[in-house]
C-alpha cells in the first residue's frame, strides 16, 4: 500500500555534499523503521543509516559515521540523508526502505556519483 520515492542524487566532487530525500505516499500508524541502503557496482546492498518512527533513535554504518546524518520531518512524511565530505567509495545507488511488523517496502533508488 505504501510507496517510497527517493530524490537528491547526482554527481559531486570528492569533499562535496548532497542531501537525499525519501517520501512515503501515506501515513503509517504502526511502529516502523526507515533506513537508507546503498549498492555499488559489483557489490551487495549494504546498510547506511536508519531512524525509528517512535523514538527517533538513529543507527549508522561505521563507514559513514561523522559524515552522514539521517533525520525526519513527520509532517512531510519524509526522511533525509545529509551526506557531507563525500568520498569516491560512497558512489552507489541509494535505496530507501521502510520496515514494520507487516511491511517491507523499497524505493526505486537514486544514483550518487562522487568523482573528479
Amino acid at each position: 500500500q505504501v510507496q517510497l520515492v527517493e530524490s537528491g542524487g547526482g554527481l559531486v566532487q570528492p569533499g562535496g555534499s548532497l542531501r537525499l530525500s525519501c517520501t512515503k505516499s501515506r501515513s503509517i500508524f504502526m511502529a516502523y523503521v526507515m533506513g537508507w541502503y546503498r549498492q555499488a557496482p559489483g557489490k551487495e546492498r549494504a546498510f547506511v543509516a536508519s531512524i525509528s518512527s517512535r523514538s527517533g533513535n538513529t543507527e549508522y554504518a561505521d563507514s559513514v559515521k561523522g559524515r552522514f546524518t539521517i533525520s525526519r520531518d513527520n509532517a512531510k512524511n519524509t526522511v533525509y540523508l545529509q551526506m557531507n565530505s563525500l568520498k569516491p567509495e560512497d558512489t552507489a545507488v541509494y535505496y530507501c526502505n521502510i520496515r514494520s511488523s507487516r511491511d517491507d517496502v523499497w524505493g526505486q533508488g537514486t544514483r550518487v556519483t562522487v568523482s573528479s
